[in-house]
């Protein structure tokens, strides 16, 4: 049993219908694109699998906490957490007079406050089962400080940090890893003006942006390994930070 937060378009569906296509049952949490949740989740159970779609700003504690003892209740259990809901505000790096408290405040609350409060909910259920995956979703921004904003890097780079953190106070029981994609070709990427994606695509070896597919795959296979933990899988077509 999966829950992949942001799991209706992107890297989230596309982790959704790689699990379901392996058997697993999924939820898909959604925060405001509900009608491409409802998609994915038609298109899971295609695969043959259960699956369900739950509403809940991953950024509010409570909100989380209910979306875990739905998929539990509904799915029987939870094996796997993909925290993959993320969000970005394109800010120029020089410009520090440009970082709002308010897009500081919901960056770090979805992407570093939301994190912690999945990882927090579904911990104790894998813990009483006495197994469990989790997969956070990071960039490669969180480790070359670059990118589409410095609050986006810096959220990131604290993705990273929890990552192997988790992994090693919770080694015993739960595996703990991250991927940090570069660009990829989503819906969420198109919205950034075309300079931005220039510059932070401009340096990868392979000549092109990674598709939603690729980071999927690595994902999947993570959730699938039994001894890896605390490692961070960069997924930049050869771009080394």
């Amino acid at each position: 049993m999966a829950l992949v937060t942001g799991g209706g378009t992107g890297i989230g569906r596309a982790t959704v219908l790689m699990l379901a296509e392996a058997g697993a049952d999924v939820a898909v949490n959604y925060s405001r694109s509900q009608q491409d949740a409802e998609q994915t989740v038609r298109d899971a159970r295609e695969r043959g699998v259960a699956a369900l779609a739950v509403r809940a700003d991953v950024s509010s504690d409570a909100a989380v906490r209910g979306m875990v003892d739905e998929v539990v209740a509904e799915l029987g259990g939870l094996d796997y957490l993909v925290n993959n809901a993320g969000m970005t505000r394109p800010v120029e790096l020089t410009d520090l007079e440009g970082i709002s408290d308010d897009d500081f405040n919901a960056i770090f609350g979805l992407n570093v406050r939301g994190l912690l409060y999945c990882c927090r909910a579904a911990i104790p259920r894998m813990q009483s089962a006495g197994h469990g995956h989790i997969v956070n979703v990071a960039s490669i921004a969180g480790i070359s400080g670059t990118g589409s904003s410095l609050m986006y890097s810096a959220s990131k780079g604290a993705v990273i940090t929890l990552t192997r953190g988790l992994a090693a106070s919770h080694a015993l029981r739960i595996q703990v890893n991250a991927v940090a994609p570069g660009v990829v070709d989503t819906r969420w990427t198109a919205q950034l003006d075309a300079a931005t994606v220039e510059r932070i695509s401009g340096t990868v070896p392979m000549q092109r942006a990674a598709q939603p597919d690729d980071v999927a795959q690595m994902i999947v296979r993570l959730l699938d390994n039994g001894y890896v933990t605390g490692e961070v899988v960069t997924l930049a077509g050869g771009r080394a930070r």
